[in-house]
């Protein structure tokens, strides 16, 4: 039989001590001081956009709440790749937060697919009640299975049609236009069933494709539009506001799993923060875009929404039937 000599008594206690004093200083330095952390943070949009500036708040907001012990390195206009590589890095856990939009989301997991969805809110009171709310949330945590923490959303308006050579008046003036789109499957299904082509190129690319006359135009929000200077190409902005996906900040979960419960709570109150921060840029930035458009000889007009609502339909009498999807959009329709 086994026996514990006293020299291997000694020995025990002495790692179980020190297994202790690794379990209490969880998160913790050597000197049982809370470790100091860097979050990065990467996404696609120049540093003028107002995502970009609420990042930049949310950043003073986790230095303030630690009393400088969590930073936020931001690294805008794609410097670490595109949604999709954004979105596989924080996979890996060799990112730590991002901003996608909605869309990109999708084919990681499908509950995103409803704020691609064309006309699906009421108005903007109605959207943030939504998102706010326990559907908000709970396509929020959709993404835990695929390694994505949802830690909330930013305001990303509405997206509308801008053309190279004539406006967008009704459904029928986009019948065989090839327009760029996300890779989205329902940004794809919403332009088929308006009749236009759908061409789906990434971000960065987009600029070019414009130029050549790869596609006919694109569809996107004022500030992205201006932002991205295609304004420069396309000298009309149909504001049919067909869809309004919604920006997506995400963390890692491999790197979520690691934080201590008050860093957890630290960053998720400084997001929270930076939200309100945003929506209120976003006010001020979409008034001051449109302005710029109309300097630049851009034509904004505002076309009739109700044959662009009827010309859909057909995705939502399909949608009815996803056992997913279906229900979310009944109970965004029921939220008061």
């Amino acid at each position: 039989m086994f026996k514990i000599t006293k020299k291997y008594g000694l020995y025990l206690f002495a790692a179980l001590a020190i297994i202790s004093l690794l379990e209490l200083n969880c998160g913790k330095g050597g000197d049982g001081k809370a470790k100091k952390l860097t979050l990065k943070m990467g996404h696609c949009l120049d540093t003028g956009h107002p995502v970009h500036k609420a990042m930049i708040f949310m950043g003073e907001k986790l230095n303030e709440k630690s009393g400088g012990r969590i930073t936020l390195d931001v690294y805008p206009g794609s410097q670490l790749g595109e949604e999709k590589d954004l979105i596989e890095q924080l996979q890996m856990g060799t990112l730590t937060l991002t901003k996608v939009s909605s869309s990109a989301l999708e084919q990681f997991f499908p509950e995103m697919k409803i704020f691609g969805l064309p006309y699906l809110f009421r108005d903007y009171e109605h959207k943030w009640k939504v998102l706010n709310g326990e559907i908000g949330k709970a396509v929020l945590s959709a993404g835990a299975r695929r390694g994505l923490i949802g830690l909330g959303y930013y305001e990303a308006g509405s997206r509308s049609f801008y053309t190279k050579d004539k406006p967008i008046n009704t459904p029928e003036d986009l019948k065989g236009m090839k327009i760029r789109v996300q890779r989205s499957p329902v940004a794809i299904d919403l332009l088929k069933a308006l009749g236009a082509s759908p061409t789906p190129i990434a971000w960065g690319e987009l600029y070019t494709a414009l130029q050549q006359g790869t596609v006919d135009g694109a569809e996107n929000n004022p500030p992205s539009v201006v932002s991205a200077h295609h304004y420069e190409v396309c000298k009309y902005y149909s504001l049919d506001e067909h869809a309004a996906p919604m920006d997506v900040i995400l963390v890692s979960k491999k790197k979520w799993d690691t934080f201590s419960e008050e860093d957890k709570k630290i960053i998720q109150e400084a997001l929270d923060e930076s939200v309100e921060y945003q929506k209120n840029l976003w006010e001020e930035r979409v008034e001051e875009c449109i302005k710029i458009l109309k300097d630049a000889g851009v034509k904004v007009n505002k076309p009739d929404k109700e044959p662009f609502i009827k010309k859909v339909q057909p995705m939502y009498d399909e949608i009815a039937k996803d056992e997913l999807i279906g229900p979310l959009v009944e109970k965004v329709k029921n939220v008061e």
